[in-house]
């Protein structure tokens, strides 16, 4: 039988969901109501509500909600990386917006992964998508271990 690798060993989805819903993260990013879909070592899917707080005037989904769940996903996927939550604080978040989500889409699907994790620094990925699949924004981020 041949080892594990990083794409079949189990992430505790559990946990992964109590440290979204804790006192890590702001009562205003707990808001968002982002539920844990999927996780590997390195990669976690969220799921984004879509709901009118989010909505902005132009009838889609918000770029600042959309960074935020990009950013929240992205400490989930580090920490899924390291075997759980260690103190990090967000060094770089640059997104591009592709294409509007609409405010009556109904949620987002969010997919963080480390690209490569360093001794103190942590770079990764983001991908924000419509319910179809279809990409909507992409962000690269670094993060440092604290």
């Amino acid at each position: 039988m041949a080892a594990p690798t990083a794409d079949t060993v189990a992430v505790d989805l559990p946990a992964l969901q109590a440290l979204l819903q804790g006192d890590t993260f702001a009562p205003w990013v707990r808001e968002l109501a982002l539920r844990v879909d999927s996780a590997t070592p390195g990669e976690v899917v969220l799921s984004l509500p879509i709901t009118p707080p989010h909505v902005h005037g132009g009838g889609v989904l918000c770029g600042q909600t959309m960074m935020a769940a990009a950013d929240t996903a992205m400490v989930l996927a580090v920490s899924s990386a390291l075997g759980g939550f260690k103190p990090m604080t967000t060094v770089q978040l640059q997104t591009s917006f592709l294409r509007p989500i609409g405010g009556d889409a109904g949620h987002a699907r969010v997919t963080a992964r480390v690209l490569r994790k360093g001794k103190n620094l942590v770079f990764g990925e983001i991908e924000v998508a419509d319910p179809r699949g279809t990409l909507a924004a992409h962000a690269t981020t670094t993060y440092a271990l604290l």
